[in-house]
């Protein structure tokens, strides 16, 4: 495979500039344009429901410092969108009228916010969190409000209660699950964030339906429940997960996975020749899974862009990381590695529940699928190895064996 003399960038997130810059660390000497429709420079999200929310810091962390791009010819095209791709030719045309030839193309699209499609849904007011000014705003809302409702239990949705529990606010969660974060962690370790959370006060309507948003041309002023009842709120922060931008794959041809991602191989190869697919988009055939595995975390997004910029010059490594976040509620703090389906795998507690002190590992035919810590911060590697390496143990080696010994 020859270089390419012109890489085409299709998102200025942290996939698409971690893509970029790897591209120069390996020695690319040609064309990297980078488009993307934020208007600051690429950023990292993880402060976003963190640090920044609370107020702690006052910036992202940035994926390259000021001047970067400029200093390593990456050229950027930010606050446009690109509307169309035309794979014949081998062009990706913007909202601004650009016209950008690509000898390969990377989409690193990301996601959007879902929203609810029930009455008031579409009302002014209603916050999101996704994007640096998405933050900022709801940090400025919770500084402000009495009363703010929250709903979605998942990641978002707690870091950001805990946030607006930080700045005086009462607070309430919805969701329609009976327990935040279940579809994750299993009804055992997902009942320590919900305990966590009421000892700060938050308020919970768990298994609970919305029947609509209230509010008027001025803004939300609540929420409707399906039970018929009314939380009144001076913010209403909607955190119900997100959906993969693939509306401009989809138009161009590309192939989508059952769960709406872009197919894409071992390698991050889509079926369109020299057109890749990574970050949050990228539902890529993972072989220590034997299937499609689409990430939406931070990890995925920058392991991938290093991964990717390999790939387009020239090599055919397959993408073998496990999938790895982490979270940050009050005094809690917890890493996540692995792939567990907590409904049919065994769950294993190294620790103590009830004092959030411990290491949760999802077995499954013997093996361990995931590792997930909370409060403890000295067995990272030897985690990373044991999920990684599939490992064959035993629940009792699990909860009493030396981890080391054991990865």
């Amino acid at each position: 495979m020859s270089e390419p003399r012109k890489i085409v960038i299709v998102g200025a997130g942290l996939a698409g500039a971690t893509a970029a810059g790897t591209l120069r660390e390996r020695g690319y000497a040609g064309e990297i344009l980078l488009l993307g429709t934020d208007t600051h420079r690429p950023y990292e999200l993880p402060p976003l429901s963190k640090g920044l929310l609370l107020g702690t810091t006052e910036e992202p962390d940035w994926v390259h410092g000021e001047g970067f791009y400029e200093e390593k010819d990456i050229t950027r095209r930010s606050g446009v969108t690109a509307t169309r791709i035309e794979l014949g030719a081998r062009m990706v045309l913007d909202d601004a009228g650009g016209e950008y030839r690509f000898d390969r193309l990377v989409l690193a699209t990301g996601s959007r916010p879902r929203t609810l499609p029930v009455p008031g849904g579409d009302l002014p007011g209603l916050l999101t969190l996704r994007t640096l000014d998405d933050a900022l705003a709801l940090r400025s809302a919770f500084k402000d409000a009495r009363r703010v409702v929250i709903v979605g239990a998942g990641w978002i949705g707690t870091e950001a209660a805990a946030a607006a529990r930080e700045h005086g606010a009462e607070v309430t969660v919805v969701d329609q699950a009976g327990s935040p974060l279940l579809a994750v962690l299993g009804e055992q370790v997902s009942g320590v964030f919900k305990d966590l959370h009421t000892e700060h006060g938050v308020n919970w309507r768990l298994g609970a339906g919305i029947a609509g948003f209230t509010g008027g041309p001025d803004g939300a002023t609540g929420v409707r429940l399906k039970s018929g009842e009314e939380l009144p709120a001076d913010v209403v922060l909607v955190a119900v997960g997100a959906a993969p931008r693939v509306d401009l794959a989809h138009a161009a041809g590309l192939e989508l996975s059952d769960d709406g991602g872009v197919c894409a191989d071992a390698g991050l190869r889509t079926a369109a020749p020299d057109v890749y697919a990574i970050g949050d988009i990228a539902a890529h055939f993972h072989p220590r899974y034997g299937k499609r595995v689409r990430v939406e975390h931070w990890s995925n997004a920058k392991w991938q862009g290093e991964h990717v910029a390999g790939n387009l010059l020239g090599e055919n490594e397959p993408y073998l990381k496990s999938p790895y976040f982490f979270s940050d509620q009050y005094d809690l703090g917890c890493e996540y590695r692995g792939l567990a389906d907590p409904d049919t795998d065994e769950l294993v507690v190294r620790g103590d529940l009830a004092a959030r002190d411990f290491t949760a590992f999802w077995l499954r035919d013997g093996r361990v699928t995931a590792a997930m810590n909370v409060n403890q911060w000295d067995d990272g590697d030897a985690l990373k190895a044991l999920v990684e390496g599939r490992a064959s143990v035993t629940a009792a080696e699990l909860k009493a064996a030396d981890l080391k010994t054991l990865a």
